[in-house]
């Protein structure tokens, strides 16, 4: 784990617009990427820009990411010399008097870096050990784990989280003061991530129930009791 605090202000780590929302504190960066499912992450491929939607897993002070070995993304991924990933996770819409107004509260975070194509069989296993986990604490052990002829199908990378930023909003409603005596509602409407009922596979029952973990799923928020990002 890496003792530095806070990233450095690099060109592409540096939040310009709304300078105020930014932080670059590594705890929070890593508590919002805990709690995220998917990223989105960007890179070219002959030349155009694309951004693909992945599930993700923060690996200690790295970002690691998989796909089938023959996969577009994953011949792209390992060619490119700097990539994004970018984690979002929104926490209310923001409803204003005036439409100009109208926002969403988030926590955000962007990691710039190299791709690096984690070859050794055991590395391999750990990281996606880790993807596995970070859906759901306790799975792999539960489960069967990946078959020699699987690990060479797949393609795992890890990004060192070395230049990242946050982003955060939260609270409600900033307001043009002649705006305020209009008949409106203004206010927020919190959202959260809520997990359902277990349902067992249909074309498979399962020879056993869910256990505890799946039927009591939730992923634990990053922020403080308030709704502010935790700092």
């Amino acid at each position: 784990m890496s003792t530095e605090q806070s990233f450095p202000r690099t060109t592409a780590t540096t939040v310009r617009r709304h300078p105020e929302r930014a932080h670059y504190d590594r705890a929070l960066a890593y508590a919002i990427l805990d709690e995220g499912l998917c990223c989105s992450v960007g890179f070219l491929s002959e030349g155009r820009p694309c951004v693909i939607p992945m599930t993700y897993a923060r690996y200690g002070d790295k970002v690691v990411l998989h796909g089938a070995s023959k996969s577009r993304i994953s011949e792209a991924l390992a060619a490119q010399d700097s990539i994004c990933v970018a984690v979002t996770l929104l926490d209310a819409i923001v409803f204003a008097r005036s439409a100009m107004h109208h926002s969403m509260n988030y926590r955000s975070v962007m990691v710039f870096g190299k791709c690096t194509v984690l070859s050794e069989p055991e590395e391999k296993i750990e990281a996606l050990k880790c993807l596995v986990e970070h859906v759901a604490k306790g799975r792999w052990n539960r489960v069967r784990t990946p078959s020699t002829a699987e690990l060479r199908a797949t393609q795992v990378f890890a990004i060192p989280i070395d230049a990242a930023s946050v982003k955060c909003r939260a609270g409600g409603p900033i307001e043009d003061p002649s705006d305020l005596m209009a008949q409106c509602w203004a206010g927020i409407v919190p959202l959260e991530l809520t997990a359902g009922e277990p349902v067992s596979d249909p074309m498979h029952p399962p020879a056993v129930e869910p256990d505890a973990s799946l039927v009591e799923y939730r992923r634990v928020p990053s922020r403080s009791a308030n709704g502010k990002a935790r700092q």
